[in-house]
């Protein structure tokens, strides 16, 4: 695996034999959607109760500064999908879609021989249709970005969804993440006794607004706090409840041990969510960071994230610094896929060595952020970051984010030789990423027209 320039992943035929690579594991990668990094029961949420994330996060992998690559949907699902800074892919804020030249984790896995499939929000098509239907005829749709099947929609839904089925409209009933889950089961039990590894993405429109949960879900918070946040904490519960399910399936069907479940959120919480003073839960959805979804402070990017995989993860907490952008080159190693799958200018690393237990002492490559106007440039313990909201004129701030997670502390002042360096480091990935924008990292060195 090779990088450009001056920030290259020094992984190459970093391939973890013992004890990751199992003959052609599955790879199940579970997302939600708006989840602020403090919205479970393990991080100590004083009202919500997600019993079957507890219990993942004690099992597996939990890990505790992992980042989602822009502080919006779309951009963070491209990244996943990519293993490249949502920019260069074309999908630059919320809708736009991704560039068809782009090559794909999901191409990578079918090539590799498995089957593939996508759940619920897709959001990267860019359309607009009535519904947010995904018609076979969008050239953008999951059929046509690597998935052998798919059960999608393009952005929200709740209770009773309509989805598509390849392109065809189906009405359902109940709460949307436990219908996907359960047809991802279906599909995955399908391929199961065909004998076939299966690589699979469940990604949940839970907790984005607009809110709706039954009755029986929002009941243990109703009288606890206002109308709206008890119905997001009935939306969590039911996706709690729903990945509960997901795992029980895997284990009945005889292949949780070869099976690994990557769970994470899209971007950070949501504002406005009032959980109650007395509950001395601020602010709101992401606890003690600053910031929300939107922002590149830690409150916008840092999720909750666990990988799960019975028998071959050790379980523990990492406070490894790391990515949506290190998915991609993390299963190449993993699965065995193709290590030439990916764009060679991309801005991930294997985490195979964390995995392993193998953990580094120090990130090697550091993490750049990039939303309209919006920059950040994340060095293990420094962040230097000009939020999205502040424009191309705002000023940049530095953080010490082990010393000041919450980032109160402004040292640009105090450390103008750490700002100095990390402001160059920025240029020189920045001016990587507009090249990329202009198609240079494409065969035909533009990018096509949407």
């Amino acid at each position: 695996m090779k990088r450009a320039g001056a920030f290259v992943a020094f992984f190459a035929g970093m391939m973890v034999t013992t004890p990751l690579m199992a003959d052609k594991p599955n790879v199940i990668l579970v997302m939600s959607d708006d989840q602020g990094w403090t919205q479970t029961g393990y991080y100590g949420h004083p009202l919500l109760k997600t019993p079957n994330l507890d219990d993942m996060a004690a099992k597996g992998l939990r890990m505790d500064r992992f980042y989602a690559t822009a502080p919006m949907c779309s951009p963070t699902r491209a990244a996943v999908l990519t293993g490249r800074s949502n920019d260069r892919t074309g999908v630059f804020t919320v809708g736009d879609p991704i560039n068809k030249q782009e090559n794909l984790l999901s191409t990578a896995f079918r090539e590799a021989g498995y089957a593939t499939a996508h759940f619920g929000k897709w959001h990267l098509n860019g359309s607009n249709t009535p519904d947010h239907q995904i018609p076979i005829s969008d050239p953008l749709n999951p059929g046509e970005l690597g998935f052998d099947y798919w059960l999608s929609i393009s952005t929200q839904f709740n209770l009773n969804p309509v989805l598509s089925r390849k392109g065809v409209p189906e009405q359902f009933e109940g709460d949307g993440s436990e219908v996907i889950v359960a047809e991802a089961l279906k599909f995955i039990s399908r391929e199961t006794k065909k004998g076939r590894p299966v690589f699979v993405l469940v990604w949940y429109s839970t907790p984005h607004r607009v809110f709706e949960a039954t009755e029986e879900d929002v009941a243990p918070y109703r009288d606890r706090t206002d109308k709206g946040s008890a119905l997001q904490l009935g939306e969590l519960a039911a996706m709690d409840r729903s990945i509960g399910t997901l795992r029980r399936g895997l284990r009945d069907l005889g292949i949780a041990r070869n099976t690994l479940v990557w769970f994470t959120s899209d971007n950070g919480g949501l504002p406005d969510i009032d959980y109650g003073e007395h509950l001395g839960v601020h602010p709101d959805s992401t606890g003690h960071l600053r910031g929300f979804k939107k922002d590149l402070y830690e409150g916008g990017i840092r999720v909750p994230t666990i990988i799960e995989w019975p028998g071959t993860i050790e379980p523990r907490v990492s406070h490894y610094p790391s990515a949506t952008t290190d998915i991609f080159p993390t299963l190449i190693d993993v699965a065995g896929l193709d290590s030439n799958a990916i764009n060679a200018v991309n801005d991930g690393l294997s985490l195979a060595p964390v995995l392993a237990n193998d953990e580094p002492a120090r990130r090697e490559v550091p993490m750049g952020f990039r939303v309209v106007a919006g920059r950040a440039w994340l060095d293990n313990d420094w962040k230097l970051v000009r939020n999205y909201t502040s424009g191309e004129d705002g000023e940049f701030e530095l953080y010490n984010l082990v010393g000041d997670p919450s980032e109160s502390n402004n040292l640009i002042r105090q450390r103008p030789d750490i700002a100095a360096r990390m402001m160059k480091e920025l240029s020189a990935w920045d001016a990587s990423v507009e090249r990329s924008i202009a198609g240079a990292d494409y065969p035909s060195a533009e990018a096509l027209p949407k």
